[in-house]
């Protein structure tokens, strides 16, 4: 089906009769459980999700936004893990949420609304201290814009978060991972904690895969090592980089800027 920004594309499971995944320009984008909403196939927002479930006791209501919703599977994750959460999906194509609304069984606002825009645009109007968990998702094909990966954009982060909030970031890259370098190192100038989550395959070079980095004022959080032992038992196993380990893996990579302007 033709969208604005290219074309959408709902594919059923053939192992699953309640599985769908949703291409946006052919792109495996978002797959949703029809049977259970807080089901996550994906492995990076399985990654996100352990890190959500020790913000508390992993039931408490929070207030998140998403910066690229797709299909809004971590969004419907949420509101039935934790209900009387209070969401906002940012979507750039403004027909995408439309036909995502119609296709599923998702939670009607305020429970979660859904925001057609630039993600950056989008949050820049969003009020300070207004959220307790940012997730960014945004992708054109298989790379990041440009403009929500600087320091500028980690700094309006900080500014929507509420003390002790947690930024997500699905940051996709190839070998030699330097743009997961250079994120790293743009939150960490950013955050007081930063931690990167991913399959050891993906860490040692072998191809193209999601990282899951994560940026917080907290300090009991991304060292824990519950929450790395929890990583390490998914059904894809990842690793947690923090602390020393995650400073060798930045080395020297620069933080990212917003180009001058003349």
């Amino acid at each position: 089906m033709a969208i604005p920004t290219g074309t959408v594309e709902l594919v059923r499971d053939p192992d699953d009769p309640h599985g769908v995944t949703v291409l946006v320009n052919g792109v495996p984008s978002s797959y949703l459980d029809l049977a259970d909403p807080a089901a996550l196939a994906f492995e990076y927002m399985q990654q996100m999700a352990l890190v959500l479930d020790r913000l508390d006791d992993g039931t408490q209501p929070i207030d998140v936004v998403h910066l690229g919703a797709a299909g809004c599977a971590l969004a419907r994750a949420v509101h039935a893990r934790r209900p009387g959460s209070r969401q906002v999906a940012v979507e750039l194509d403004a027909a995408l949420p439309e036909l995502v609304r119609g296709w599923f069984d998702l939670p009607r606002s305020p429970a979660l609304r859904i925001r057609a825009g630039d993600a950056r645009e989008q949050l820049a109007a969003m009020p300070d201290a207004s959220a307790d968990v940012v997730v960014r998702d945004v992708f054109a094909g298989s790379t990041t814009p440009a403009h929500v990966v600087t320091r500028e954009m980690a700094g309006e982060v900080v500014r929507v978060l509420r003390p002790g909030g947690v930024y997500l970031v699905n940051c996709a890259d190839r070998p030699p991972l330097a743009a997961a370098r250079s994120e790293c190192a743009t939150l960490a100038d950013a955050f007081g904690d930063v931690a990167a989550v991913a399959e050891p395959g993906i860490l040692r070079g072998r191809g193209y895969g999601n990282l899951v980095l994560v940026g917080t004022d907290r300090t009991d959080l991304l060292g824990s090592a519950a929450l790395a032992r929890a990583v390490r038992s998914l059904p894809a196993p990842a690793r947690l980089l923090h602390g020393e380990e995650l400073a060798a893996f930045v080395g020297r990579a620069p933080v990212l800027r917003d180009p001058e302007t003349p």
